[in-house]
């Protein structure tokens, strides 16, 4: 029989509990091979560590794990550590995260159990390297219930925040994500039958109902998949400077590169999209001005020229 130390033994407890709802004492002093008297007074002492539990009276009583539960202790080598420091002050920027995490909290949770030299390693890294994300200002406060529903297919009632007005939708979310400092939720809408992509800054309110609904296809498979109902052919003209703005949207690439003409043209975007890409990609073209030209399709030209029509009349002086 293999002894164990008392200070291996309550870490393998808190291991123990953390897994575990709830249990007995004879169900810890059965695993652990101790007497029921000793684990009872090895689970007070985790309890006065800080792990919730609480026990319940009656018949079938015995302890249960509080939903909060925390986590037992974790040895990380230096760059484990620094990779979640890191990964931490990733969410910085973030103004709403699916859950209530604290992360200056944790950040100094974890400085404190790092040695002197470390904690002076990543001092000197945080002055030379940040992961930035544009600080919107706009609140997600439904990240949490999103991510329950999708977790749960649960169908949803939300308000929806639209250019013609709060609408109500029945929605069931395959999940949430975050691009350019913005959360975004891909649902499928029960009314329209397809897949609709949400902001959730928009979502005004959320009411869960008792009905679910698999989308088939998770957040991943939706993320990796374009699928084109009405091809377009899109074939653009870039400068330099074109050619860098545009290669910040991935789903304008492959760039083509050609040798440099008179008038500064470098590259050449020559893909398909999809026609309901039209408004989203007139727009986006018209914002580099001179360092794009939209070949076709033809469709695009004509929003780009009335965008800047209606632009010139907007600063033409009376």
């Amino acid at each position: 029989m293999i002894i164990l130390s008392k200070t291996k033994l309550l870490f393998d407890l808190i291991m123990y509990v953390n897994s575990r709802r709830s249990f007995t004492a004879q169900e810890v002093a059965d695993e652990f091979g101790v007497s029921v008297r000793t684990a009872h007074r090895y689970l007070l002492e985790i309890s006065e560590m800080g792990v919730p539990i609480y026990t319940e009276q009656g018949r079938n009583g015995g302890y249960r794990t509080l939903k909060n539960r925390v986590l037992p202790p974790v040895l990380f080598d230096e760059n484990e550590a620094l990779s979640i420091f890191f990964a931490f002050r990733s969410l910085t920027f973030y103004e709403s995260l699916p859950f209530d995490a604290d992360i200056e909290s944790a950040s100094r949770k974890l400085l404190v159990a790092l040695p002197e030299d470390t904690r002076e390693k990543i001092r000197q890294l945080e002055t030379v390297l940040s992961f930035w994300n544009p600080q919107r200002g706009l609140r997600a406060p439904y990240l949490k219930e999103l991510v329950e529903a999708a977790t749960e297919h649960r169908v949803i009632t939300i308000e929806y925040q639209s250019r013609s007005g709060d609408k109500s939708r029945n929605v069931a979310p395959i999940g949430v994500y975050t691009n350019d400092g913005l959360w975004y939720t891909p649902a499928y809408d029960m009314d329209k039958s397809r897949i609709q992509l949400f902001r959730v800054d928009r979502i005004l309110s959320i009411k869960v109902t008792e009905d679910t609904y698999k989308a088939g296809t998770n957040l991943m498979e939706w993320l990796q998949s374009y699928t084109i109902s009405s091809p377009v052919r899109l074939v653009v003209e870039l400068t330099r400077e074109g050619i860098r703005k545009s290669q910040s949207k991935p789903w304008y690439q492959p760039i083509l590169l050609e040798q440099e003409r008179e008038d500064g043209i470098v590259g050449l975007i020559d893909t398909v999209i999809d026609h309901n890409e039209i408004p989203f990609t007139a727009q986006f073209f018209a914002q580099l001005g001179k360092e794009a030209r939209v070949i076709e399709p033809q469709e695009i030209v004509e929003q780009i020229r009335s965008h800047a029509e209606e632009l010139l009349g907007h600063y033409r002086w009376e």
